[in-house]
């Protein structure tokens, strides 16, 4: 067996339907008096029963959360912390809602309850991804790591299929690199197994049947893995591409991974014998790139770049960036073949 180190990550987990209706206990835990909602525009609706549930401890909702956390998005949300004596933040949503969360709590060390409603997994991460004048650059501190998470499956029930598909497979992506990692260890690479396995199952049960609470349940119990994942060891490629291609063009960060992961694991598969084995048995499948890219095309997902926004002369863009400050990786990285990598995924090209 290899050498190894294993740090498991502090925090609170509660898990299970109607989970949602713990959260005044749980600030109370805190010892919280004047706490901040987070949510995006489109939330924000959903977020006031949240005031309600925790009442007179409520300091309002900031509801301007989004995509790829824009600093000047988080500077606006720090005025309300300062104005109103903010102790506390509540976010409830997806990767932006968390991301700003987090944004906030690494420049005031505030304790942060996470209230998911996708797949995505950033919750369970000490990791935070900014952007500012075209880069999104990323960190990792343990202040932006949640105090609690609470997943409530009866708040994923709504969520449309095709959200449902993609940030379940950007899930999947945590732990399809967890397996490859250079810092990877037995322990996270059983839980990256488990993960990939639920949600590869769960999800054409959501596509078939979208209030399946067998299905919504296996999904967000494989994202929650997922997430410890990619909390737990240090990412590669894949990750890379993506987050230079949500910085740089704006795309979306969920539909990104689920067009880039085939092409990334094919790049790396002969390099990572062992990860390529596991992922075999967790998907079912002799040829885990193609499973995955037949996955995401079968249940309605955009599988070209090209389709999302990315323009054609941003293939050469992406490829100078991604080497300009690349992260480690299981094959090393040389232009042709990043290349093509990046070309196959904006046109949607069978891996």
């Amino acid at each position: 067996m290899q050498n190894f180190v294993y740090n498991s990550q502090p925090g609170r987990v509660l898990f299970g339907t109607g989970t949602l209706h713990q959260l005044p206990q749980e600030v109370e835990r805190l010892g919280l008096q004047s706490v901040l909602i987070l949510s995006t525009p489109h939330q924000e609706e959903q977020v006031s029963s949240l005031a309600a549930l925790i009442g007179s401890k409520s300091a309002g909702i900031f509801a301007g959360a989004t995509m790829h956390t824009p600093v000047s998005v988080t500077e606006r949300a720090l005025e309300i912390v300062s104005e109103r004596k903010v102790d506390g933040l509540i976010a409830l949503g997806g990767g932006s809602t968390t991301g700003l969360g987090k944004a906030i709590a690494l420049r005031t060390d505030l304790p942060q309850i996470v209230i998911p409603t996708t797949y995505a997994g950033s919750e369970m991460t000490p990791i935070l991804g900014e952007t500012t004048d075209g880069r999104k650059i990323t960190q990792s501190s343990p202040k932006v790591l949640p105090e609690v998470v609470i997943y409530d499956v009866d708040l994923t029930v709504t969520l449309p299929v095709s959200l449902s598909v993609s940030s379940g497979i950007n899930a999947i992506a945590h732990a399809v690199e967890a397996l490859y990692a250079r810092d990877r260890n037995p322990i996270i690479s059983i839980i990256a197994e488990a993960g990939i396995r639920s949600l590869f199952r769960a999800l054409p049960a959501i596509a078939q049947d979208p209030s399946s609470r067998n299905g919504r349940s296996a999904a967000l119990y494989g994202a929650w893995l997922c997430g410890v994942c990619l909390g737990s060891v240090g990412m590669a490629l894949h990750h890379k591409i993506c987050h230079v291609l949500g910085g740089a063009f704006g795309l979306s960060h969920a539909e990104t991974h689920v067009a880039i992961l085939p092409h990334a694991l094919r790049f790396n598969e002969t390099a990572a014998p062992e990860a390529l084995t596991t992922l075999r048995e967790a998907v079912g499948h002799q040829d885990p790139a193609r499973a995955l890219f037949d996955l995401g095309r079968s249940l309605g997902a955009k599988m070209a770049l090209k389709d999302f926004g990315m323009p054609a002369e941003g293939v050469d863009r992406a490829v100078d960036l991604t080497l300009e400050t690349p992260y480690w990786n299981p094959r090393p990285l040389e232009r042709e073949g990043l290349r093509q990598l990046v070309s196959n995924a904006y046109e949607g090209n069978v891996p």
